[in-house]
């Protein structure tokens, strides 16, 4: 008995730690010397929030420099902004006496027509957005590449839905106004202010270059978050409601 425990013993010291051995680091002399720096201090892979993981150069840190956790302030002066837009906007719907008649165009029997078909190309655009920014990031299955074609895209499509969402803004704003006589009304006029309020968001901070690395898609998605609850109670409901028609 005495041999097996003093046999279990020499072989536990010759084991090291739990990670010791195929799967952790080679021991710098027997296990009878202190312990090693790297046993104590294991070296921390790559974690979700780490800057390889969001696309950040390799030469942005130093040799021995910290994580530099990003600019806060500036993403606190984004939102700032935005705020004092979404709060313009709904104060001018609010205030406008609407006239129930913004533009007229072309193709379209009426301006609820064209805002609904609008509203659903913007849309259309946004998820072309999405889907580009996810290429771009490497979170897009099945897609693989240097990223120029998804940059290029995801670019363009943004400009194109913002130059359609206009007219719909225009529409909203100086034929209808912010209103709120039932839930769904109330709803649209609130998505409309906050959209824009987090557009003029996200494209301060976009122009920042010391911002934290999850900002930028967390502002992405909450944009996409607000576009989708625009088309939902505006166009999906029209085409709903009166059928799709031009």
């Amino acid at each position: 008995m005495t041999s097996g425990r003093q046999e279990t013993i020499v072989m536990s010291a010759r084991t090291g730690p739990p990670d010791f051995g195929p799967a952790g680091p080679e021991p710098d002399a027997d296990s009878t010397q202190p312990v090693p720096e790297h046993w104590t201090r294991p070296a921390l892979g790559p974690t979700p929030w780490s800057t390889d993981q969001w696309g950040l150069p390799d030469d942005v840190l130093d040799d021995g420099e910290e994580p530099r956790r990003g600019n806060f302030r500036a993403v606190i002066t984004a939102l700032a902004v935005g705020s004092l837009v979404a709060v313009a906007i709904g104060v001018y719907g609010k205030l406008h006496e609407p006239t129930n008649l913004a533009f007229s165009l072309a193709g379209f029997s009426s301006g609820l027509h064209a805002k609904a078909w609008l509203g659903t190309a913007a849309f259309a655009l946004a998820v072309v957005q999405v889907l580009t920014s996810l290429a771009m990031w490497g979170r897009l299955p099945g897609v693989r590449g240097d990223g120029r074609i998804a940059g290029v895209l995801h670019r363009w499509s943004g400009r194109l839905a913002v130059l359609v969402s206009l007219p719909v803004a225009a529409h909203c704003l100086y034929a209808l106004g912010f209103q709120g006589f039932d839930t769904r009304v109330l709803l649209h006029s609130l998505l409309g202010c906050f959209f824009y309020g987090i557009f003029v968001c996200k494209m301060i901070v976009l122009t920042k270059d010391d911002k934290p690395g999850w900002v930028l898609p967390v502002m992405g998605g909450v944009v996409f978050t607000g576009l989708t609850g625009l088309w939902l109670t505006s166009s999906v409901w029209f085409f709903t409601e009166f059928g799709v028609t031009f």
